[in-house]
């Protein structure tokens, strides 16, 4: 059953309502004043991703970021939020030592690539 967003014509309130699809189509009442003069709302919705979805996003964006320490930063803090952590600081102590690490295997790295 679908969920629709109303607003009231007399009192302005905003409300949702679960809509059943039966023969009883009677249109909702606003729960502050009881008024049945109510206007249907064109509403935002939102797509529900399940976990192995979630994790599939976040490993393209890995994928993508390469060896590029600030995308991997970015990344991970992307992938905290996603999986509900919040980044306190000993997160960003060990992105920051991450980011160190990776820029000094950079330099080692670009000393090779000049032969």
């Amino acid at each position: 059953m679908p969920v629709y967003e109303y607003r009231c014509a007399k009192c302005r309130k905003k409300f949702s309502a679960l809509v059943g699809v039966t023969a009883d189509c009677r249109e909702p009442a606003c729960p502050r004043c009881g008024s049945s003069d109510v206007n249907k709302l064109i509403s935002r919705f939102a797509r529900l991703k399940d976990e192995e979805a979630v994790l599939d996003d976040l490993e393209d964006a890995a994928y993508s970021a390469g060896d590029d320490p600030r995308a991997m930063r970015k990344l991970m803090r992307e992938m905290g939020k996603e999986l509900g952590e919040d980044a306190d600081e000993e997160f960003e102590e060990l992105l920051d030592e991450a980011e160190r690490e990776m820029y000094e295997e950079g330099d080692l790295s670009d000393t090779d690539s000049e032969d």
